[in-house]
């Protein structure tokens, strides 16, 4: 019985998606929820799993490829995934024994499936040439990016993302969806809003002696490491309580001003950076927000995120400081009005009653939306931040 492969919802507001990687070529057997390709969405990456045991007898949407929502990429032939996978490597085995004797070695048998590495089918789609009319030289006849790269060189029409600029030690690669998207929005938020930075720094000392007074428990009993940014979850929710403009967003002549806190949480990936939304952190305790972002970063490197899960934030923090970064200015997520930026935390001399002391410095950032908040707002924001991370009991007696 054959099966069709249909690109699934990936997002309320997404109705395209571009094919990435196959796993699989034609003529392989796949088990039962097997990944056979991956999908690139303008939020995630998504992995596509056979609906059936069998075989993937054909791929409609190459690598590169865009695709509707519920449109049909590849078929499958249910049966047996062991039976077709020996059918299929006695089928290479003949023409490989006749390859030796009738054709060059860098030739592919005409009987044999043609094999095309997913970094050559990029290339080849972006120039618009059949990967039929290429030879391969890699293991077995595939067909390599050297390969695909000799084909665009020896070929008559160029690169359309090359110019005559394009120096022989660059190297040409096509956007994902993923970064398309994030570079549009960036974009956006920059015509689109009046965004002002406002900066403050925040002595660490407190915070760091509770982590390591409250560690090693903390750890027992709720299985995950006490870190640093469910403090700042908690002191933006409370900053955001008293001033909630920073929580709100322009919707044509009106303001929303929300009552809830569903905080974004920025996570960097190789694609390019997601930020996943935690519902309602106000409910949540210190460990159940460490546990919501530590489930993000396991998600989003398996492919598991749900397109849904980046969608409707109010806020959003992210910390450029675990990468090395001392200062910087966020750029806000539309449609918020805020969005605030922790950096790398230094040991520096401050004045202290009088005295010169070495204390644990972080520099902190928030950029905001003037159409919506005010400078004294935003100031007092950040402010209202610093004393909660400075001294952490005001949060809880909402002093």
């Amino acid at each position: 019985m054959t099966f069709e492969l249909k690109v699934p919802k990936v997002g309320e507001s997404i109705t395209e998606v571009e094919i990435g990687d196959w796993l699989k070529t034609e003529g392989d057997a796949v088990d039962q929820d097997e990944t056979l390709v991956m999908i690139d969405s303008a939020k995630t990456t998504l992995e596509l799993p056979a609906p059936v045991s069998g075989t993937l007898t054909k791929i409609l949407k190459k690598s590169g490829d865009t695709a509707n929502i519920g449109e049909v990429i590849a078929h499958l032939e249910e049966g047996s995934s062991g039976s077709k996978k020996s059918a299929r490597a006695k089928k290479e085995a003949a023409p490989a024994t006749e390859e030796k004797t009738e054709k060059p070695a860098t030739a592919i048998p005409e009987s044999a499936p043609q094999i095309v590495m997913p970094a050559a089918q990029r290339v080849l789609a972006q120039n618009d040439i059949d990967s039929k009319d290429v030879a391969g030289t890699g293991p077995g006849g595939r067909v390599t990016k050297a390969d695909a790269l000799q084909s665009v060189e020896s070929s008559s029409t160029p690169a359309p993302a090359q110019t005559s600029e394009t120096r022989d030690d660059e190297e040409v690669v096509h956007m994902s969806m993923l970064r398309r998207q994030i570079a549009k929005r960036l974009l956006e938020a920059q015509q689109n809003a009046a965004l002002l930075t406002t900066f403050n720094e925040i002595d660490m000392s407190a915070v760091i002696a509770l982590r390591k007074q409250h560690q090693d428990v903390f750890l027992k009993n709720h299985n995950i490491k006490l870190g640093f940014m469910s403090f700042f979850v908690k002191a933006a929710i409370d900053a955001l309580k008293h001033y909630p403009a920073v929580n709100a967003e322009i919707v044509g002549d009106n303001i929303i001003y929300k009552n809830h806190y569903d905080i974004g949480v920025a996570i960097g990936t190789g694609k390019g950076l997601v930020v996943p939304v935690i519902r309602d952190a106000q409910r949540l305790s210190f460990a159940e927000v460490e546990q919501s972002i530590a489930d993000f970063a396991t998600r989003i490197k398996a492919n598991k995120l749900n397109p849904d899960e980046l969608a409707g934030g109010t806020f959003s923090i992210t910390n450029g400081g675990i990468f090395g970064s001392l200062l910087s200015t966020p750029i806000v997520n539309p449609p918020q009005s805020g969005i605030l930026g922790m950096h790398s935390i230094q040991e520096r001399p401050i004045a202290v009653n009088g005295e010169v002391v070495i204390r644990p410095m972080m520099y902190v950032a928030v950029t905001y939306d003037h159409r919506v908040v005010d400078g004294r707002e935003a100031v007092s924001f950040l402010v209202r931040i610093k004393e909660c991370i400075e001294n952490p009991a005001r949060m809880l007696i909402e002093a």
